[in-house]
């Protein structure tokens, strides 16, 4: 069945190519196209479009297609060309005339667009709870070894005193940014494009309103047209927020592989946790961090993916939207399973506590060295020279005594103030 079956039959190489993947894909709104068909046919029967009885049958019909998703049972076979047109066959199976009527007053394409609005705001919500996972148990981990010591690096070189603490804790505060994104997101999908139907409306006397408060929408998206734009918009806005989530977890995923390192050997995890070598029987590979790493990376360029998909095409609908499924909906389960994996392994972390007894760290404190002179009343540039000469003379004996005071230093790391923000921008949007 198709909804735009007019009597004749498609090529079937045609009918394979146009279809794709939607029947697999479809089956992650087919929960969101049920609960707004319900809202539908709600509002058609306040409008007088469908009869009080009609609206029963078809709301106790939507509940029952409703138990078997939830149960596991629902399909969309050959047959059908995607999960709407599967839904308005099951309809009419169950209660006859009521189920053709349901489309009364909207498109495929406000099908599609409210079911993605759901279904994103249902997503962002879940990636919130799963960033706060992860948040927490990084905030646990800095409290727990904010004092103990690891070098910090730039160009790759050791560079300056660190901590566990801090970098912990830096890792949480940027999640933090992620949902300022993800906030941004999720107010752009927490708007109603249904009742747009093919992007210019309807002579029908429906009343978007009432569908709009029905799916709990903090707006309506008023212009038919403005609703249709919004294809490939919602998506991109998606595509940013994980984006930005795999650029947080990519940099703590790479640190892990570097840190893991026996020539780091920071820190290390349970042999249970790690893959082995099919030849080298003392290998214990960090793979989960490799894999998320990798993960990330193709996280990262889902905006330019999706922008090129939507690129120069007029107002109106395009089947080139069909494709955005293809790329957003994977990416969005494959990082809730990267946020899932992150806050695992962090769990089960075990960090060395005696990485500076190493003398090849001795150097990191150099600048605690000249601004030791600075403030004993030396120019800093007088400072930096001695030091210099006397590093390469090969004299220098560091103090190992790191005393950092300001907001966000090892000595310093205002968990408390950390944690606030997280409050704050959490409380933001109802996501």
């Amino acid at each position: 069945m198709k909804l735009w079956d007019k009597g004749y039959t498609i090529n079937n190489l045609v009918q394979r190519y146009t279809v794709g993947k939607d029947r697999e894909l479809d089956l992650y709104l087919a929960r969101y196209d049920v609960q707004a068909s319900k809202a539908h046919a709600a509002m058609l029967g306040e409008v007088g479009l469908l009869s009080e009885k009609e609206v029963k049958q078809l709301s106790d019909a939507l509940d029952e297609v409703m138990q078997d998703i939830d149960a596991g049972h629902f399909e969309i076979e050959t047959e059908y060309e995607d999960v709407h047109s599967k839904l308005e066959a099951v309809l009419t199976q169950k209660v006859g005339e009521a189920g053709k009527k349901i489309h009364s007053a909207r498109s495929r394409n406000d099908q599609v667009l409210v079911a993605l609005h759901l279904f994103c705001k249902a997503e962002l919500k879940e990636l919130k709870t799963l960033i706060h996972d992860l948040f927490t148990t990084l905030m646990e981990l800095a409290d727990k070894h904010q004092s103990v010591a690891m070098p910090g690096y730039t160009h790759l070189q050791v560079a300056m005193p660190s901590s566990f603490g801090l970098w912990f804790s830096a890792i949480a505060e940027t999640l933090i940014d992620d949902v300022v994104q993800l906030n941004a997101s999720y107010q752009i999908a927490d708007q109603n494009p249904l009742g747009s139907a093919a992007g210019y409306g309807s002579s029908f006397p429906i009343n978007r309103a009432s569908t709009t408060e029905a799916l709990d929408f903090a707006w309506m998206k008023y212009n038919a047209i403005a609703c249709q734009y919004n294809r490939g918009r919602l998506e991109k806005s998606m595509a940013f927020t994980l984006s930005s989530i795999g650029g947080t977890l990519n940099k703590l995923a790479n640190d892990m592989c570097l840190f893991v390192n026996q020539n780091f050997g920071f820190v290390g995890f349970p042999k249970e946790l790690c893959t082995g070598s099919s030849i080298m029987p003392h290998k214990q590979n960090p793979d989960v961090w490799e894999l998320m790493r990798a993960h990330c990376n193709k996280a990262q360029q889902l905006p330019s993916e999706i922008a090129l998909l939507t690129t120069n095409l007029a107002t109106g609908y395009h089947r080139d939207f069909q494709l955005l499924k293809e790329t957003l909906l994977p990416a969005i389960l494959q990082m809730k399973e990267n946020l899932k994996a992150a806050t695992f392994m962090l769990q089960h972390v075990e960090v060395n506590t005696k990485i500076l007894d190493n003398d090849i760290y001795q150097y990191m404190y150099s600048v605690e060295a000249v601004n030791a002179q600075v403030l004993n009343g030396a120019s800093f540039r007088d400072a930096y020279k001695n030091l210099g000469q006397e590093i390469a003379a090969g004299h220098f004996q560091p103090n190992k005594q790191v005393h950092h005071t300001h907001q966000g230093s090892v000595g310093n790391l205002c968990l408390q103030e950390i944690q606030e923000k997280w409050t704050a921008v959490t409380a933001i949007s109802k996501a």
